[in-house]
């Protein structure tokens, strides 16, 4: 999943895409890069971000993704807590709604993707994007983040939502401290293993760079490839990424090991 934010604030590409073609090129070349999924978000979710009216994000993200379908027939998801963005971005041509909040920021969400046959992905997040860095605390952040989805996958199913279109995100970065995601990353199997397709999201972020020593997000490439690698060999079916063409070399690697003979590969 190649990450396409539509925000001046996000933690390491704010401002880079500004209009619906540059927004449409970006996709391009990352689905040419390797990405079978566009993921487009109108609202930063980094520490400390101030939060963005639906108003707002529909007029950063509408054309965008309008853009973009015209060219591509790829999956695209809408990154919104928003039932009036994600029907905009429905409109327009997009697939999933990604939802940071898993629904329990608008009651109307999890009835529009029941009505509009979408699919979505239920994160967990401790606390919101203000506050949520703010001392995160667990017992064991692996039970309680998975006792998390797997209540708000029964939240979804009983408003209609088809459980083949539920996608689980732990939320790596999102109300947890060093040790929590590295704890939810060594247990991916686990989290693969509560029956919904895993989607995780490690790239770039601030505790990869406390680890490695590096405070340019766009400088750690390395240390998100190694963290892709972990959750592939473990069964995650989604990553989502910034940099796709390096990252969609590491995961094309590790198929490839799980695989001995890829497609196309000649043994000759």
């Amino acid at each position: 999943m190649g990450v396409i934010n539509l925000t001046p604030d996000s933690f390491s590409d704010g401002g880079q895409v500004s209009c619906p073609d540059e927004a449409a090129n970006f996709a391009e070349g990352m689905v040419q890069a390797g990405a079978d999924w566009i993921d487009v978000g109108g609202e930063s979710t980094r520490p400390g971000a101030s939060a963005v009216g639906p108003e707002e994000q529909i007029r950063r993200t509408a054309g965008a993704i309008r853009a973009i379908r015209r060219r591509l027939s790829t999956i695209i998801s809408i990154d919104t807590t928003e039932s009036q963005v994600a029907e905009s971005a429905a409109a327009e041509g997009a697939n999933v709604v990604n939802d940071i909040s898993a629904g329990r920021d608008d009651s109307r969400m999890f009835p529009l993707v029941a009505r509009q046959g979408l699919g979505v992905i239920l994160m967990h997040m401790q606390g919101a994007p203000r506050t949520m860095q703010s001392a995160p605390s667990y017992g064991d952040v692996t039970r309680e983040v998975s006792e998390f989805l797997v209540g708000r996958r029964q939240a979804a199913v009983e408003a209609g939502i088809e459980r083949s279109r539920i996608l689980f995100d732990p939320g790596i970065g999102f109300g947890k401290n060093v040790s929590h995601n590295l704890q939810l990353l060594r247990d991916t199997a686990a989290l693969t293993r509560l029956g919904q397709p895993l989607v995780v999201g490690p790239s770039r972020k601030s505790f990869m760079g406390q680890i490695i020593g590096e405070v340019r997000p766009e400088r750690r490439v390395f240390g998100t490839a190694a963290s892709v690698a972990w959750c592939v060999a473990n069964g995650a079916a989604v990553m989502r990424v910034h940099d796709v063409g390096p990252i969609s070399q590491v995961v094309r690697m590790i198929q490839a090991i799980f695989d001995l003979n890829p497609a196309g590969f000649s043994q000759e």
